[in-house]
């Protein structure tokens, strides 16, 4: 039986567009540090004319069977997750496979996995689970998370972003699972959701969602130290984790998502918590579940006691997300990486608590084990094929090319056809090729 599966191997894309949220807050006429300080995020990036979501998936994967040297005939399941419809039929696993038919190879399950942000979570559950098994045949597991976040104008166009992260699963990962902690949370809301199939922009409910993902998170959470207790023996608390990453819509919502941690700890067990934090949220105490979630005062006073714990613990995954913006299905995995390139000569023998969110509603608190591992199998590997800051370092700062893009991309959509606008010379690296104006001609004549 295969042992500490988890992640073997990772890479990021994301488009190499982006725009700075100052230049956009200066742009929409909103008040100075609206996106920056009351979002929380720094940029963002977006496709061009020239990339989507497919293009993205397969720029990730070349890119990570060429630079870990993999045989594209060793992978033998590919989950996808993602929320960006470009057919409403058709998997982008099956666009994904043009990289293996060539190499003979079509001997692969998995398929797509589909609901708001959780398909990615969804898609590396199914493939840890093929290789613990008994229908595990000995091959590699493969995910890739990627999506397009893109919003109408208004308050929520800020929180858009656009990426592809690409995993290999397999035995004996740096990045194996406690798969016996992880704790689920599934109901029926209508927080986010696509209901007009002729446009890529979402409804949302932005209150609705906020609490619904902290909800989510304290089930999940709740759960999760339930399994942890009957298996130790032992309560848990925030201490038992060395670093917590979440799924990031925007970064203030990380931050509001681990002080109700904490705010959870002292409900669970006062003596988990110091003294001041037992005197400052004791008032707090009687409130009930909705009540506190809309407690602006509790949220205030758990973020500042929470502080301290959230650069040490959170802060460090958080890099990507800030600047790449909300990347969907891609989020949690990009904060993930960001982890990974902030402190990877620190985290062996760590233990990671990843939270995964899906409007719907869909949620999951699960654990992770990490340790260096062995070449090309490395966290030290990993951080140089990411080559995190590289990316963002090259990347080019276009507002005006983002206001294009949000016209021609709203207009696509109602069937008129796309013709290019200038960006091709910023795709460096990426296999944009002509498969995306091919998609979108498709809307356009069928």
């Amino acid at each position: 039986m295969a042992k500490n599966v988890g992640i073997l191997a990772m890479d990021i894309y994301f488009p190499p567009t982006c725009v700075q949220q100052e230049a956009l807050e200066a742009h929409d006429g909103a008040s100075k540090g609206k996106y920056t300080i009351g979002l929380g995020q720094e940029c963002m990036a977006f496709c061009s004319e020239v990339e989507d979501v497919i293009s993205m998936s397969l720029t990730a994967v070349t890119n990570l069977l060429e630079k870990y040297k993999i045989d594209p005939k060793q992978i033998g399941r590919l989950e996808v997750g993602s929320e960006t419809v470009i057919d409403k039929s058709k998997s982008i696993k099956t666009f994904l496979m043009q990289i293996f038919e060539k190499f003979g190879n079509t001997d692969i399950e998995g398929v797509d996995s589909t609901n708001a942000c959780y398909g990615g979570t969804a898609a590396l559950f199914n493939c840890v689970n093929w290789v613990e098994s008994s229908s595990w045949d000995g091959r590699y597991g493969l995910v890739v998370c990627t999506d397009s976040a893109v919003y109408a104008e208004g308050p929520a166009r800020p929180t858009g972003g656009a990426a592809a992260v690409v995993m290999l699963v397999g035995p004996d990962a740096p990045v194996a699972f406690e798969s016996k902690l992880r704790g689920s949370h599934m109901s029926h809301a209508y927080d986010f959701y696509k209901p007009n199939l002729a446009s890529e922009y979402p409804v949302v409910d932005g209150k609705l969602s906020q609490t619904c993902y902290l909800m989510a998170l304290d089930t999940c959470y709740k759960c999760l130290c339930s399994k942890y207790e009957k298996l130790e023996g032992k309560q848990f608390s925030l201490s038992n984790a060395d670093y917590f990453v979440f799924h990031s819509p925007y970064n203030k919502l990380v931050q509001k998502s681990f002080a109700r941690l904490l705010f959870n700890d002292f409900m669970r067990n006062a003596s988990s918590v110091d003294e001041a934090a037992k005197e400052k949220l004791g008032p707090f105490s009687t409130l009930s579940g909705d009540e506190s979630y809309q407690s602006r005062d509790l949220e205030k006073v758990s973020q500042q006691l929470a502080k301290p714990l959230y650069d040490a613990k959170v802060q460090p995954s958080t890099l990507i997300p800030k600047q790449v913006g909300n990347m969907y299905t891609a989020s949690l995995y990009a904060a993930l990486a960001s982890l990974i390139h902030n402190k990877h000569s620190e985290l062996d023998g760590k233990r990671v608590v990843l939270f995964s969110y899906g409007s719907g509603l869909t949620a999951t608190m699960f654990s992770l084990k990490l340790s260096e591992g062995h070449h090309p199998f490395s966290l030290s590997n990993i951080l140089s094929v990411m080559n995190v800051a590289g990316k963002l370092k090259s990347r080019h700062e276009v507002i005006l090319h983002f206001l294009q893009m949000c016209f021609v991309r709203y207009y696509v959509f109602f069937y008129i056809i796309l013709t290019r606008l200038s960006g091709i010379s910023h795709c460096i690296q990426s296999a944009y090729t002509d498969s995306c104006l091919e998609h979108f001609l498709l809307l356009v004549f069928f």
